[in-house]
């Protein structure tokens, strides 16, 4: 059931001079709508494990899904990447992923997607805390030392940087490097000196730090305000495993890394996020959620963020409810809420202009309401406005610096039309809950 009903969504309109609220409206610089879609991506086997080429074709168009995580480990063929890219345009994280070691083999693909236009970036390995590695015949990760994980990520990264055709694409970091049981450095891009490492000062190990920051994490368990936003937070405040826990101070070991107002900017990306439904993760909780997380990480300077998982795994036991899809391709909230939200959005145009800047302001903005406000290459800004409240909803009025010709007020949650229209007016009064809204002007 909603929270809200469409009538209660924009209950006060004021089309005539500003409200005094003590609060002026400030110009805010807009975000390419383009770019916050490319940022929006999902974990896939693409053709195995039970998944379809041919379904996973349609999924990707339906939801509008930009890029996947994948890897050469139990991977499609070259030609069903090929052929997804051309069907949707989507692009590709190319990863040694679990367990895997294999670089050569890793660049051979790389250069498959690369010469196919459909190379977003490579990974390096999965998980080295649950699956560990062999490399150069010396066993790391798990609890064991991690000098070889550290080996291997470096190699990596040269092997990428010194070839001629792969040179220009980002090399994104190892996942769960908080796990380290010795200090071998992982907690940096690039190991700065006097760090005492074993691995030498100046090592280079990727251009984007990587985190598994599952917003419903075992150590913060249950439903609770700004649950995305806190699992997107770069610093101490994030209750989950997240960038601090990874780059900061190691959850594990405590091996100091980057301070907190590095963290901020430190470029970034997630590849496994999200939360399998259940009596408190309902399928409407999720999809709710599952939008919210892609603006949360976005508005906290996350690159790019992948949910685990696009189909319900079928060969794996226990709870398999991550996906925005059930194991028979039939689509759950989160592919409607998900398809509705990049329909209203769709931005496939790269402007050749900077985005613009927009005056506006939020009065009674609680701190479980957060904006983000973009510009399509139509030259029309489109300011998300979403909640995060566990329960309940907040009363926002949005005023703008001047009078709009046309607003018009969209939910994704209902559909891809909009719920309101109005000409001529600076202000509107919200009532937001759990997802966002999009105001187009």
């Amino acid at each position: 059931m909603k929270l809200f009903s469409i009538s209660s969504f924009l209950t006060t309109l004021l089309p005539f001079a500003l409200f005094f609220s003590g609060e002026k409206p400030a110009a805010v610089t807009a975000i390419s709508t383009n770019e916050f879609l490319n940022s929006i991506g999902v974990n896939s086997a693409i053709s195995r494990r039970g998944e379809s080429l041919d379904k996973t074709i349609e999924a990707i168009r339906y939801t509008g899904i930009r890029w996947i995580r994948s890897g050469y480990e139990g991977g499609a063929t070259d030609q069903d990447y090929q052929t997804l890219h051309r069907a949707t345009g989507v692009r590709f994280s190319y990863g040694l992923m679990s367990g895997g070691t294999n670089i050569d083999r890793l660049l051979a693909g790389g250069r498959m997607l690369a010469g196919a236009g459909a190379l977003l970036a490579f990974e390096g390995n999965n998980e080295p805390n649950n699956w560990g590695v062999t490399y150069l015949g010396i066993k790391g990760g798990k609890n064991q030392s991690w000098l070889a994980v550290a080996k291997l990520q470096a190699d990596l990264y040269k092997a990428v940087k010194t070839d001629p055709t792969l040179g220009q694409y980002p090399v994104w970091s190892i996942s769960e490097n908080g796990a380290q049981t010795d200090n071998v450095g992982l907690q940096y891009l690039q190991i700065p000196a006097g760090t005492n490492a074993p691995m030498p000062d100046g090592t280079r190990y990727a251009d984007f730090a990587t985190c598994h920051n599952y917003f419903s994490h075992p150590s913060h368990k249950g439903l609770y305000d700004n649950q995305t936003w806190n699992a997107a937070d770069p610093g101490p405040l994030c209750k989950v495993d997240g960038l601090f826990g990874n780059y900061g101070k190691t959850w594990r070991g405590k091996f100091t890394g980057y301070t907190e107002g590095e963290l901020v900017n430190l470029p970034k990306v997630t590849t496994e996020t999200g939360v399998t439904t259940d009596n408190t993760f309902t399928e409407e909780k999720q999809g709710c959620l599952y939008l919210n997380l892609y603006l949360a990480q976005f508005k906290r300077r996350w690159s790019y963020t992948a949910i685990y998982l696009l189909r319900d795994r079928s060969d794996e036991a226990g709870n398999q409810t991550f996906g925005f899809y059930q194991k028979d391709y039939t689509p759950r909230k989160a592919a409607v809420y998900l398809h509705n939200f990049t329909t209203i959005l769709t931005d496939k145009a790269i402007s050749k202009k900077a985005p613009a800047s927009l005056a506006y302001t939020l009065t009674n903005q609680p701190e479980t309401v957060h904006d983000l406000l973009l510009q399509n290459s139509n030259g029309h800004f489109q300011l998300v406005i979403w909640g995060e409240k566990a329960s309940g909803s907040d009363q926002v009025t949005l005023t703008l610096g001047k009078k709009a010709a046309r607003v018009q007020v969209y939910d994704p949650t209902v559909g891809i039309t909009p719920v309101a229209n109005y000409k001529n007016v600076n202000q509107v009064t919200l009532s937001l809950s759990d997802h966002p809204v999009v105001v187009e002007l």
